[in-house]
């Protein structure tokens, strides 16, 4: 057993796994306090690196592309200080450290554990039911759909669609960018029906706009987590596109028929909800003639 116990937190590899958990200082962030202990298989590990400082040093874990949720779903926009696989070290530990980098990485060679992307996800992610509340509103995931309750202070477009509920059979993927105090985050969930908008995160009613507390927008990350690993691989993902590819040019001309006919019933769809919600009372004329120019704009 190779072990390290710091302030930011313990890693234990037992030869097989690598148990991670987060220290219960205040000076550990939120985020990986609430995301909790990760197990992360040896056959999910690319690389370790102890990075050495004067002060301190840091041990940094590296997974293969496509092994864990969590990392997909962030694409490598978690802030540092959050980033469960990166461990903060004092100087005098800095020997203890670069020996547990050392088993793991014997173990690596001795397993011929490959540095590829896996084709399928080899950590579960988050745990479900997971909610978390931002400054736009509630957002809930069961594992088998997405809800969100908007907030007071949300924009008057999103409030008057009331909750919105998604199956995940009818979602094809989540972003996520955090709120960095500086620029505003978003989540949103990309359905079958508004792959092609591009509303701005303030207006679309798939999308949280993550511009309130910092740290507890951060969590949004892990719902964006649980969701992905339930979504179908990137990689069968791409295989599908390949399949695509591989089609005679003759089928190129429906595909692409049936592309801009699907475009084209989403954008009347959508252009039909903003006339009912302009009609009710809803939207000002204002409103509605700025979200529908909106609207256009990410059709076109």
């Amino acid at each position: 057993m190779a072990e390290i116990i710091q302030r930011d937190g313990t890693w234990a590899f037992d030869g097989g796994t690598i148990r991670i958990t987060p220290g219960l200082h205040r000076s550990v962030p939120l985020f990986r306090q609430t995301y909790g202990e990760v197990t992360v298989p040896l056959e999910a590990v690319s690389g370790v690196v102890y990075e050495p400082e004067r002060k301190r040093g840091r041990l940094r874990l590296r997974l293969r592309e496509g092994a864990d949720p969590l990392l997909q779903a962030t694409g490598g926009r978690l802030p540092d200080a959050a980033d469960p696989y990166r461990l903060t070290v004092a100087a005098d530990r800095g020997g203890v450290a670069e020996y547990v980098a050392e088993e793991i990485r014997h173990a690596l060679l001795l397993d011929e554990v490959p540095k590829e992307p896996t084709a399928a996800y080899l950590l579960p992610g988050p745990p479900v039911p997971v909610s978390v509340r931002t400054s736009d509103g509630t957002v809930s995931f069961d594992g088998t759909q997405v809800r969100i309750d908007w907030a007071d202070t949300s924009d008057r477009v999103k409030r008057a669609t009331g909750p919105r509920i998604i199956g995940l059979a009818d979602l094809v993927q989540v972003e996520w960018l955090p709120n960095s105090g500086y620029e505003d985050g978003f989540l949103r969930f990309v359905t079958r029906e508004t792959v092609f908008s591009k509303l701005p995160p303030e207006r679309d009613p798939y999308t949280l706009d993550l511009w309130g507390n910092v740290r507890r927008d951060l969590l949004t990350a892990l719902v964006a987590a649980a969701v992905t690993a339930r979504l179908p691989h990137p990689s069968t993902r791409a295989a599908r596109v390949l399949d695509g590819r591989d089609r005679p040019p003759v089928a190129a001309v429906p595909a692409q028929a049936a592309h801009h006919c699907d475009h084209h019933d989403v954008l009347l769809r959508r252009l039909r909800e903003l006339g009912e919600l302009h009609r009710d009372g809803v939207l000002t004329d204002e409103e509605f003639a700025r979200t529908k120019a909106a609207v256009l704009k990410g059709f076109g």
